[in-house]
């Protein structure tokens, strides 16, 4: 059985934390990061705001992220295997097609674009107040560092732009308030994961 969990949400809102926790734990459980497929810096278009345009669906490239998906569709043991997955070992006489692979993809833009929002079975999102994130944003040091006044005029602004297209675009997103603590939101995740998998049996 095949099960694609997302884990999405704001900019510092706790998705790798999280999705971190639950790899370890979930059987069988490889991950796709949606920051691994952000385009050079040299493709990403400067806006209107005067910002590179790093916080929007074309400086990703989605086609190649959901070939990656697809890639694990077709066959998850293959891909966890060429991701240096362990899966857990078959009972005598199982049956290789019963046993449970699940998939987490995790970012900030995973229900802003179709063919990704059909591959979902379970899509979680985390959300943060402005000042929360803001001042989360302000403590991370990124490859490419954020210049002066990003936040304000092009990260938050571009964040509920795509927030309000994600609500009319998927209607199964069930959110979770990242001012929880960390070990409350992943109860809740794992929790869910485990009813809905035995849900599936």
């Amino acid at each position: 059985m095949k099960f694609i969990i997302g884990i999405g949400g704001v900019t510092n809102g706790g998705k790798t934390t999280l999705t971190k926790r639950l790899e370890k734990i979930l059987p069988n459980c490889c991950v796709v990061h949606q920051d691994d497929f952000f385009k050079p810096q040299d493709q990403i278009e400067v806006g209107e705001d005067g910002f590179r345009q790093w916080d929007v669906i074309t400086a990703l490239d989605m086609e190649a992220m959901v070939n990656t998906v697809k890639g694990w569709i077709e066959n998850p043991v293959k891909f966890a295997r060429s991701h240096g997955v362990t899966l857990s070992p078959l009972v005598d006489g199982s049956d290789p097609e019963q046993q449970i692979h699940i998939l987490l993809v995790e970012g900030f833009l995973l229900y802003n674009y179709q063919p990704l929002i059909e591959i979902f079975d379970k899509c979680y999102y985390v959300t943060i107040p402005y000042e929360e994130c803001k001042r989360r944003r302000s403590t991370r040091t990124y490859t490419v560092p954020d210049p002066p006044g990003l936040f304000d005029g092009h990260v938050w602004p571009m964040y509920l732009k795509h927030r309000k297209e994600m609500e009319h675009n998927c209607r199964i997103i069930q959110y979770l308030d990242g001012m929880k603590s960390k070990e409350d939101i992943y109860n809740q995740v794992y929790e869910d994961i485990q009813n809905t998998l035995l849900n599936s049996l």
